[in-house]
């Protein structure tokens, strides 16, 4: 029996696919500039915070696996972009906050991911993007509730 995939399915297939087309376009827009996209995402989440970031909140809200943040962290501590210092209330704590040289490069890099962005949803109403940011949190949801019976 030949079953048709229905709308939801469709829908899910489409969100992926344009994922990946997301990333593998955002690594050929990173990659000269010898960043990865896990690195961007590092250095624009630095940007925001002024007094640095725990390596374990960078863990939570990173699009990486958490078990790969310390290699990732070394890397770019190693290309002079983040600095660990110790966390004044805790020594358990390493708060990572960017050098000069990482938000001169985050700045290079979020002003080239900015005009790329613009440029794709340049065709784009507000209307519309409003609503795909509903759906696509929807969605969100949703697989963080997946239940397998």
């Amino acid at each position: 029996m030949k079953t048709t995939p229905g709308r939801d399915y469709a829908l899910v297939v489409a969100v992926l696919s344009t994922a990946e087309a997301f990333l593998r376009e955002s690594q050929r827009l990173f990659r000269p500039l010898g960043l990865t996209g896990a690195q961007f995402n590092v250095l624009n989440l630095l940007a925001e915070a002024a007094g640095g970031v725990s390596q374990r909140e960078l863990g939570d809200r990173l699009l990486v696996d958490r078990s790969n943040v310390t290699g990732l962290l070394d890397r770019m501590e190693k290309a002079g972009w983040v600095r660990r210092k110790d966390h004044p209330e805790d020594r358990r704590i390493y708060l990572i906050t960017l050098t000069p040289a990482g938000r001169a490069l985050w700045m290079k890099a979020n002003a080239l991911y900015r005009e790329v962005i613009a440029q794709m949803t340049a065709g784009l109403p507000a209307k519309q993007m409003e609503a795909c940011i509903e759906t696509l949190g929807t969605l969100e949801r949703g697989a963080s509730a997946w239940k397998l019976s």
